[in-house]
């Protein structure tokens, strides 16, 4: 069966299940299916999942039920355009691609159907500049700052210092994986190391020569730009020739459970970036009570409280805040997409709302605004403890390198800008 009939079907069982349309509509562009499956349903759990607990708990945002279409993309460009074309008709507030290849097909399609986007932590790094991109959002944090933390952790590790250093970027030969390549580049021209870039093509599966240098060069250290396999792969790869765990790291998407436990105990002490925290969290028996056990939980229930459930859940969240923002903003409860767009440039997440949400500490602070759709940029580090089967954060939130990021932001911005006729402003 093709991906295109797939999303069709995922499509017509989501829309006929639900009955009644309700005023709230959640498209789930999801991936339950293909080489990026892995991360792609735990993620798409625990976004409905949240949804789901609302309609149960609270009666939906607002007043207002929350009716979810999922549309399976398989992580495919073209498959997700679709899926976005066959639900914004039906009364879409927001959408959440999990892709940046379909992120970076939609920006101009939902900019002009007047539909927000949110790319938490992935898509196109420059939409954090919201007078370019009015419609699009990536809080609390982007790839660029990724980077960024990544280096300053780095320079923490080394007294300050990276000079003299070689450092190999190991990433996805896509749009995803090529999107930290200047933040890095800027910065080893700032800190005196030297970036060796190593591209590894879909799916990921193949990395032998990849290795092979990385053996012969031997660099100080290897960042992961990864999806899916590829993740497994790696930390497989680095096993087999020795590389040290703790000189491996992974960014956020390069850093759930099941990118380290095929490997088994050989992964233990690999580290990565991650977003948010995860953890015992007070909602998760919430969603267990209330969703899961009582049949209406969006998979089987065992991925509950894994890292990419907390994400899919997280992300969740926030867009129900920024719903709720727009009903507050607008006086009304049944909101418009438009209006959800001003929910999101004038969301503020502080630590006495996340705890009343059950997510204590769960992310960082932050506020959004017209000109920065892009929140504080931190990000964590944790580390994998293979005896106990869970990651472990080794440190606080670590603040990006504004002053490389922001000017990358504003130039590739306003490129952008000009190349498609847009006179940046507030909307």
């Amino acid at each position: 069966m093709t991906l295109k009939k797939l999303a069709s079907l995922a499509l017509a069982g989501a829309v006929c299940a639900s009955g009644a349309a309700a005023d709230l509509v959640i498209p789930d562009l999801s991936y339950r299916t293909g080489p990026y499956a892995a991360g792609g349903t735990p993620f798409s759990d625990g976004y409905q999942d949240y949804f789901n607990l609302l309609n149960a708990r609270d009666g939906g945002i607002g007043g207002e039920a929350v009716r979810i279409i999922e549309c399976e993309t398989g992580y495919n460009t073209e498959v997700g355009v679709e899926c976005y074309e066959s639900t914004k008709g039906e009364g879409a507030l927001i959408y959440q691609p999990l892709s940046t290849g379909i992120t970076y097909q939609l920006i101009p399609r939902a900019t002009a159907d007047e539909i927000p986007i949110h790319t938490m932590g992935y898509g196109r790094t420059s939409a954090a500049d919201g007078e370019t991109f009015n419609w699009v959002f990536n809080y609390p944090a982007n790839y660029w700052d990724a980077a960024s933390v990544m280096v300053n952790y780095l320079l923490d590790q080394n007294g300050g210092s990276l000079d003299g250093k070689k450092i190999a970027l190991l990433f996805h030969n896509s749009a995803y994986g090529k999107e930290p390549i200047p933040t890095l580049t800027a910065l080893s021209e700032m800190h005196g190391f030297e970036l060796v870039e190593l591209a590894v093509d879909h799916p990921g599966q193949e990395q032998t020569a990849q290795w092979l240098q990385i053996r012969r060069e031997r660099p100080d250290y290897v960042l992961m730009w990864g999806w899916g396999v590829m993740n497994q792969v790696a930390v497989q790869e680095a096993a087999n020739i020795g590389y040290p765990m703790d000189q491996f790291i992974g960014n956020w998407w390069a850093g759930a459970e099941h990118d380290v436990t095929p490997a088994g105990a050989a992964a233990d002490g690999y580290l990565s970036l991650n977003m948010n925290r995860v953890g015992d969290l007070p909602v998760l028996a919430e969603i267990q009570s209330q969703v899961i056990d009582a049949g209406n939980g969006a998979g089987d229930g065992s991925n509950i409280g894994s890292v990419l459930y907390i994400r899919g859940m997280y992300a969740a969240m926030l867009a129900a805040e920024a719903i709720t923002k727009a009903q507050e903003i607008h006086g009304v409860s049944d909101v418009t997409a438009a209006m959800v767009r001003d929910g999101m440039e004038a969301l503020e997440i502080t630590e006495d709302r996340m705890a009343e949400l059950g997510m204590p500490l769960i992310g960082p602070e932050f506020s959004v605004s017209c000109e920065d759709h892009g929140g504080t940029g931190l990000g964590i580090v944790q580390q994998w403890n293979a005896a106990d089967g869970e990651w472990v954060a080794l440190t606080d939130y670590i603040s990006p390198d504004d002053s490389v990021t922001a000017p990358l932001i504003a130039a590739d911005a306003a490129a952008f800008a000009a190349e498609n006729n847009i006179t940046p402003g507030c909307l």
